[in-house]
């Protein structure tokens, strides 16, 4: 029976470009998709852009832009991204789009009425400076339960607690680095608490396998906690950008109400266009509705999101997939760590992405398991599997058949019970029972068992020598013919991760597309094939000096930087004062243009304090106007108390190539002033602009 899928990924935020972590989820959905299209399957396989929120009004005042107009920018850039890596989405849309706006009143308007909505008034953070109420996410400190510092304001990115923003420890603004203050205000509430949504989530999120046992586990511990599910705050005051709340002026839906109700509007968006019955599609009982998230989005998706749509009568996901991070070499993918790649930059030095496709399908399965990239890996298994292994049959049997039959292949000696090709045929239902798993690695692994099978076929039989005598033609032409057949079949096995390069298969081999029925349908007796032409190059492992270097990374200071625990934090500059012995020579002369390579900010230090551990170091929190903060490591100690530092204006490299540390990422260097000789003298002193200066300012 055919299926009737809708598929989405996590709704990417509109305020920067994707991120590698971004392209290994849609990879993985994309594989999917393409194998159950390939299993006769229907699919609606949507996206869109998170438009909403307070961080994108912040984002489009600073670039001096309208909330629309910043987010049409970053959405101009997505299909590079997308046809890049071949990934087929039927539709992308954002959740500023009139769909979204109706459905989430909608939704919204049926919760009321249906009593899950109450209003309470409450205490909130507010910012004195910046004269608004502060997001979660606006809002940073230490958490709540294990006292892990420098967390956002909803939760705890160490223990992964969940807790409500005034429960923060020693609170700050993000935006100014003010202290917040309370202010009262009504906010409207989802019941989450309300014994119909717990009955309901504890039979959804913990019956029918519908989420991975790993999730499940979790959403127990949330719904069995001492604590219970507490009610849901979906509103937020003006300014903000997104949806206004029915009937209550100044009052916006909270952007994860209304974001995950963009699937809905992007399938919407979609039928419109294809002239298909949105509402039909979903009242239908056979639509399956599936989606794709990230580990750290679970708690939304797998509570408030089916919640919301079972007590609004809108039908409820089916199944929820989560996966890890992103890893590279062991370490966690963050742009705002400076440990991400840029997809872009993978493919503008021309690194094929289909060997990314194929290593991150090895490398995914079923589990809520980080995915690590490490350089050496990569080119081990793109070299040996694709290159090695599977293109190699082809490259062996293809030029035989065009140079000496004329491209005719024969097929004559085939049979059902053929066991060389038996054994392709055998494993093709495990492997495509893998797939609908999501057990990728595991496919592969068998269709790469298959591969060798079919290359010791080549050892055995040695076409090379068999093509010296012209007696042994119709072997030749057999052993030839066979292995184009077996490689056919690995194809079919392999096209879900690799799309182009089945494609380009298929216009050689002179077939139509292929489906996963074609497996037990041999090409026909006398079909002639086009000249084999290369498939795939090789990964030539030097490609990955290019990869992982930082594009902004500039030239070290002209100024000689200090050794300390942090070199990449601080750097000395020439004192006006002092003994002339004490004062370091004048560095060689460079150029302006050597200058211009360093982009010198006025940061404002929001939050200063010990590092647990080391005798030199500072943590300083810094604002250099991006609309958000630097973590930055800073061996000035033994000169300053935190407390004389938080909320002073100060220096820093802001181009500088983050550098991983021992205590954490170190996000750039300020600047201080020392002598050549700190043992007997050994001020230090914090470079502090004049009043007037504001963070992000450039000096030079």
């Amino acid at each position: 029976m055919t299926r009737k899928l809708f598929v989405t990924t996590a709704l990417p935020y509109a305020n920067a470009p994707f991120h590698l972590g971004h392209i290994m989820e849609y990879i993985q959905a994309d594989i999917w998709v393409r194998h159950q299209r390939m299993s006769g399957n229907e699919v609606h396989f949507v996206g869109a852009d998170d438009a909403h929120g307070a961080p994108i009004m912040i984002a489009a005042e600073k670039a001096g832009l309208t909330p629309q107009a910043f987010v049409a920018g970053i959405a101009a850039g997505r299909k590079q991204y997308l046809d890049g890596f071949h990934i087929q989405f039927d539709n992308w849309h954002s959740t500023d789009g009139e769909e979204n706006h109706a459905l989430s009143q909608d939704i919204y308007r049926k919760l009321k009425a249906a009593g899950f909505i109450t209003s309470k008034t409450i205490e909130q953070f507010y910012d004195p400076v910046k004269n608004m109420f502060l997001p979660d996410r606006y809002i940073k400190g230490e958490c709540p339960k294990c006292g892990a510092k420098d967390q956002y304001g909803d939760s705890c990115e160490v223990c992964s607690a969940v807790y409500a923003p005034t429960e923060v420890v020693n609170p700050y603004s993000v935006l100014t680095g003010a202290t917040p203050v309370m202010k009262s205000s009504e906010h409207f509430f989802f019941k989450l608490s309300d014994q119909q949504c717990v009955d309901f989530l504890r039979n959804w999120a913990l019956q029918d396998n519908r989420l991975q046992s790993e999730v499940a586990n979790k959403c127990r511990e949330w719904l069995e906690g001492e604590d219970g599910l507490g009610d849901w705050d979906i509103s937020r005051d003006a300014p903000y950008f997104g949806i206004e709340i029915p009937d209550q002026p100044g009052k916006y839906f909270y952007v994860w109400l209304d974001a995950p109700v963009g699937y809905l509007a992007s399938l919407k968006n979609y039928f419109s266009k294809t002239g298909r019955d949105f509402d039909a599609f979903m009242a239908d009982p056979s639509t399956e509705q599936i989606h794709f998230i990230g580990k750290d989005i679970t708690y939304f998706h797998t509570l408030f999101w089916p919640a919301m749509l079972k007590f609004s009568g809108y039908k409820t996901p089916d199944n929820v997939y989560a996966h890890g991070f992103v890893t590279v070499s062991g370490e966690k993918m963050s742009k705002s760590r400076g440990t991400g790649i840029s997809p872009l930059r993978y493919l503008d030095i021309g690194m094929n992405p289909e060997w990314l496709r194929y290593y991150f399908a090895a490398k995914l399965n079923a589990k809520v398991e980080d995915l690590d990239m490490n350089p050496e890996d990569f080119v081990a298994r793109v070299n040996s599997d694709l290159i090695g292994k599977y293109i190699n049959i082809a490259s062996r049997a293809a030029g035989f058949i065009t140079k000496r039959f004329n491209g005719v292949i024969s097929t004559d000696w085939a049979t059902a019970d053929d066991a060389f090709l038996g054994n392709l045929r055998t494993a093709a239902p495990e492997i495509q029972a893998l797939f609908e798993a999501r057990e990728y690695g595991k496919a592969l692994r068998l269709a790469m068992e298959q591969a060798d099978l079919v290359n010791a076929y080549v050892d055995a039989n040695k076409p090379w020598e068999l093509a010296k005598k012209p007696e042994n033609d119709a072997k030749l032409q057999e052993v030839c013919s066979r292995l184009l057949e077996a490689f056919r079949i690995l194809t079919i096995f392999l096209k879900p991760v690799l799309p182009q390069l089945a494609s380009q298969v298929e216009a050689q081999l002179n077939i139509a597309a292929l489906q996963w029925s074609d497996v037990a349908t041999p090409l026909p007796h006398l079909h002639t094939i086009h000249p084999y032409t290369h498939l795939m190059q090789r990964v030539d492992p030097k490609i990955f000096d290019q990869l992982f270097d930082a594009p902004t990374a500039s030239a070290a200071p002209a100024a000689t930087a200090a050794t300390t625990e942090a070199a990449t934090t601080t750097a000395a500059v020439t004192a006006a004062t002092g003994a002339a012995s004490d004062i370091e020579p004048v560095a060689a002369e460079i150029n302006i243009a050597d200058f211009a390579k360093i982009d010198l900010r006025i940061a404002k230090i929001v939050n200063c304090e010990h590092v647990e551990g080391s005798d030199k170091l500072l943590r300083l929190t810094l604002d250099v106007g991006e609309g958000r903060t630097r973590n930055v490591f800073s061996g000035i100690k033994s000169a300053y108390q935190p407390e004389q530092l938080i909320g002073k204006l100060t220096v820093m490299v802001a181009n500088l190539a983050p550098r991983k540390m021992k205590f954490g990422m170190s996000e750039g260097m300020v600047l201080a002033a020392s002598a050549a000789d700190e043992k007997n003298n050994p001020g230090l002193y914090i470079l502090e602009p004049w009043p007037g200066a504001q963070p992000g300012m450039r000096v030079g």
